[in-house]
C-alpha cells in the first residue's frame, strides 16, 4: 500500500479534473513503461517469528541498514516508514511485509536488474541482523494476532475500518503478500481494451501463481489463499467490477466508480484524518462531514485511489493485482506475463480473442474457482485453464518477441517467461508443490517453508 501522495495540490472544483487526470496518463508507445512492485514477510532466523517495528531485529533496523545503499529515509513523526532513490521507494505494508515500488523502466532486463539487486541487499543486511524474508502470498504460520502492525496512521484508520465490510480484510491487510506490474495506455481506447482483457485474465495469474496454501502451520484447503481473502475484504472497493466490460466504459466511468468508493481518509500536515465511510462526493461538493466546508484537491484523490483494490486498479496507468507473491525468478515473471499481452498490438488482439465471449458470470465463477483449483479450473468452452495458460504464454512470449528487447547477450525478454511455462508443462503450481513438501519430506513442519523458501 502507498503512502501519501505527492504532488501539487490543486483543487478540484468540478469532476472533468478527475476524467483529466486519469487521460493524463496517456503517452505515446515510445513512452510505456515497466513498473514492479512485490512484497515480502520478514522474519527472524533463529525463531521464525515475525519482524516487529523496533528492536535490534526489526523493521525499524532494517530501513536504517538499507539507507547504506544511499537509501533516503522518509518519516512519520519519528518513525522512519519508506525508503526512496532514483523513482525506486522502499515501503512497509501493514503487518511489516517489506515492499519493493520499482522505478518505471523500459524494458524487463531492467526490472529484473532492479528486483536482484534489491534481494541482495535486503540480504546483506538481513544476514548481519539475523532475519530473512520470504515471498509467498499468505503468512504461512503466525496468526493475526501474533503479528505485528506497523507505525502508519492509515494502518490504524483501515484496523479499525475493515471489519465494517467484510470478514478478512485483516488478513488481507497484515498476512498477504503480493507482486504487481504498473503498465501504460496511449489512449481512452487503448486503455479500454487492456482494462478488460487483463482483468478477464486475472484469474489465470491467480493460477499460475498461486503460492499460499497454508494458514497457521496448516493446509488451508487453498491454493491461494491470498485471492480467497479478497473475496469477503471490502465488497465496495474489491472484486471484478463488472462495469469495465459494459457499454460506454471510459475513463469518466471508472471516475464515478472511484467518487462513490468510501473513503479511508484525508492526510493534512503530516496527520492521517479519519474520514472513513464518508463520500469523495460530498468531498467534492465541500460537504464532507469530517471536513466541512473543506474541499479536496488532486493530491487527495490521488491518494483515494490507492484504496481502490479491484482486480485491475487505474490511476494514471494500469496496476495488475491478482498474484500471489513468490520467489526472485517469477517476481520477473508476472511483468513478463502481462507487458508481453498488453504492450504488442497483435498479442493484445489474440489475447481478448480468447476472453471477449465470457459474460460476467464466467468471469466470477472462474475467479471463485481457481482459489482452489487453479491450473485444474474449467473456462467456459470445457477446456482447462492450464490449457488456456498454453495458449496465453505462447500469445505473451509472441509479444515480448516482438518488442526485440535485447539484453546485452543478444537474448530477448521472453525467457522471463520460462518459470511459468515450466509450471505449466508440470501441471504443477507453486502452491501444490509446498503442499507435497509438506505431506513429504517436511513431515507436517511448517517452519521449513522459512529455511527452502526464504530469498
Amino acid at each position: 500500500m502507498s503512502g501519501p501522495s505527492k504532488g501539487e495540490a490543486i483543487e478540484i472544483t468540478d469532476k472533468s479534473q478527475l476524467v483529466d487526470f486519469a487521460a493524463s496518463g496517456c503517452k505515446p508507445r515510445d513512452k510505456w513503461r515497466i513498473g514492479t512492485e512485490h512484497e515480502k514477510f520478514g522474519f527472524t532466523l533463529d525463531t521464525h517469528e515475525p519482524l516487529t517495528y523496533e528492536g535490534p531485529k526489526g523493521i525499524q533496523a532494517m530501513l536504517e541498514g538499507l539507507q547504506r545503499f544511499d537509501w533516503k529515509p522518509d518519516f512519520e513523526g519519528d518513525n522512519v516508514i519508506a525508503l526512496s532513490k532514483e523513482g525506486c521507494s522502499i515501503s512497509l505494508e501493514p503487518g511489516g511485509q517489506l515492499e519493493l515500488s520499482g522505478a518505471a523502466v523500459e524494458n524487463l532486463h531492467e526490472t529484473c536488474s532492479e528486483v536482484h539487486t534489491h534481494l541482495a541487499q535486503v540480504r546483506e543486511v538481513g544476514d548481519e541482523m539475523g532475519v530473512g524474508f520470504l515471498g509467498l502470498g499468505f503468512s504461512p504460520k503466525w496468526t493475526r494476532e501474533e503479528t505485528p502492525i506497523m507505525p502508519k496512521g492509515r494502518y490504524q484508520i483501515m484496523k479499525n475500518y475493515m471489519p465494517t465490510r467484510g470478514q478478512h480484510g485483516l488478513d488481507m491487510m497484515f498476512r498477504s503478500c503480493t507482486v504487481q506490474v504498473n503498465l501504460d495506455y496511449a489512449s481512452e481506447a487503448d486503455m479500454v481494451k487492456k482494462f478488460r482483457t487483463s482483468l478477464a485474465l486475472q484469474p489465470l495469474a491467480t493460477a499460475l501463481f498461486a503460492n499460499s496454501p497454508f494458514t497457521e502451520g496448516r493446509p488451508n484447503g487453498h491454493l491461494s489463499h491470498r485471492s480467497f481473502i479478497w473475496t469477503d475484504t471490502d465488497p465496495d472497493r474489491t472484486g471484478m467490477i463488472p462495469f469495465v466490460f459494459e457499454d460506454g466504459f471510459s475513463f469518466e466511468r471508472y471516475v464515478d466508480y472511484a467518487l462513490d468508493v468510501p473513503m479511508y481518509f484525508v492526510y493534512r500536515d503530516g496527520t492521517y484524518i479519519d474520514v472513513s465511510g464518508q463520500s469523495f462526493r460530498d468531498f467534492l461538493a465541500g460537504n464532507l462531514p469530517g471536513l466541512p466546508g473543506e474541499k479536496p484537491n488532486l493530491v487527495d484523490w490521488d491518494n483515494h485511489l490507492t484504496t481502490l483494490f479491484p482486480e485491475v486498479r487505474m490511476k494514471r496507468f494500469l496496476e495488475m493485482r491478482g498474484a500471489d507473491g513468490g520467489p526472485w525468478r517469477r517476481l520477473c515473471a508476472l511483468p513478463a506475463f502481462w507487458v508481453g499481452i498488453l504492450y504488442d498490438d497483435t498479442a493484445l488482439d489474440a489475447a481478448w480473442d480468447l476472453v471477449k465471449g465470457w459474460t460476467a458470470e464466467d468471469r466470477q465463477r472462474i475467479r471463485e474457482d481457481v482459489i482452489t483449483h487453479a491450473l485444474a479450473t474449467r473456462m467456459p468452452d470445457g477446456r482447462t485453464m492450464q490449457e488456456l495458460a498454453g495458449e496465453v504464454l505462447d500469445i505473451a512470449t509472441s509479444g515480448l518477441k516482438a518488442r526485440k528487447r535485447m539484453d546485452s547477450f543478444g537474448e530477448d525478454e521472453s525467457h522471463f517467461l520460462n518459470a511459468l511455462k515450466t509450471i505449466v508443462k508440470m501441471k504443477k503450481t507453486p502452491a501444490e508443490e509446498m503442499l507435497e513438501r509438506f505431506h513429504g519430506v517436511w513431515k507436517e513442519e511448517i517452519d521449513l517453508v522459512f529455511t527452502e523458501y526464504a530469498y
